[in-house]
């Protein structure tokens, strides 16, 4: 194996567009519903900070660019500083950082801000130096957009504190946090009804309790179509922690208990788990693929 090689490929396919905002967008329905309406609203917000968390490959970036794409205007400033720059956008300046020339996210950032942009998006924040930078921005006058790998929405508030960034930034400046996965698609040219096993309905009853009894489920049969895998494409399941009064103060006490605690309370219902389950559900997707999620969140 030493001598072996292996190559991916990354394939971005931006031919059909850009994902669209329902609702507040011209009312287009596609798999950013569940959480549109709060985007519409962070991005509407002349400053503060909207991160996107989930691990590599759960479609953080073409969120973020989803929302470049609906507020991109001539008279908008917007400035990116990614690595890699993986969408060209017409009207935006990207940069793309380069470690062998000290061309870091914090050095590039710095000079970002002395070209007044009104956003700015920053591909990641890795570090204690980013996330300091990235957060003053946001307090002072810019509109922030940025991911994190953190396994859920409630703790990437916490998570910035241990990095180092300081509890009030963290607090006065984060307006939003979505936390994302992807799961397959059941193929829609071989799907069919599902009977759950044993174990699938038992972890449905957790969830749901008697009404997972009622559910209709599918699952795909294989086909050519889907080259027999069952399943084609994917579809993102999401949940948004929105900073309100109550969890800028649990953040500004530095207290992650207490934080984690109130996070929980404004999230409970509507976490990744139960949307993952929502689209199994509705068809979307298999048991599976919702029980997959769930232990993703629990590793």
């Amino acid at each position: 194996m030493a001598d072996e090689a292996r190559a991916v490929l990354a394939v971005l396919a931006t031919v059909g567009g850009f994902l669209q905002f329902p609702g507040a967008w011209h009312g287009v329905e596609t798999w950013l519903e569940p959480v549109a309406g709060g985007i519409a609203e962070a991005v509407a917000r002349p400053t503060g900070a909207l991160l996107v968390t989930g691990p590599t490959g759960s479609g953080k970036s073409t969120t973020l660019y989803a929302a470049l794409t609906q507020i991109n205007r001539p008279e908008i400033n917007i400035i990116t500083v990614e690595d890699p720059v993986e969408y060209r956008l017409p009207g935006i300046n990207q940069v793309q950082v380069n470690e062998k020339i000290d061309l870091s996210f914090a050095r590039v950032l710095r000079s970002t801000l002395r070209q007044d942009p009104d956003i700015i998006l920053v591909g990641e924040i890795r570090d204690q130096e980013t996330a300091q930078i990235a957060l003053r921005a946001a307090l002072t006058g810019h509109l922030v957009f940025s991911t994190l790998h953190t396994k859920d929405a409630m703790t990437t508030p916490v998570r910035l504190i241990d990095m180092g960034a300081p509890a009030y930034m963290v607090a006065t400046a984060l307006e939003a946090v979505i936390a994302q996965r992807l799961v397959r698609k059941i193929c829609e040219s071989c799907s069919g009804p599902h009977v759950p096993d044993e174990r699938e309905m038992h972890w449905m009853k957790h969830i749901l309790g008697e009404a997972a009894a009622a559910g209709a489920f599918r699952h795909g049969r294989g086909c050519s179509h889907c080259h027999n895998t069952g399943y084609y494409g994917r579809i993102g399941v999401y949940e948004m922690l929105e900073m309100t009064p109550e969890l800028v103060a649990a953040a500004s006490s530095a207290d992650s208990n207490l934080f984690i605690s109130a996070a929980s309370r404004q999230i409970a219902g509507h976490t990744l788990m139960h949307h993952a389950v929502e689209r199994a559900l509705a068809g979307t997707t298999t048991i599976a693929e919702a029980i997959k999620v769930s232990t993703e969140l629990e590793d």
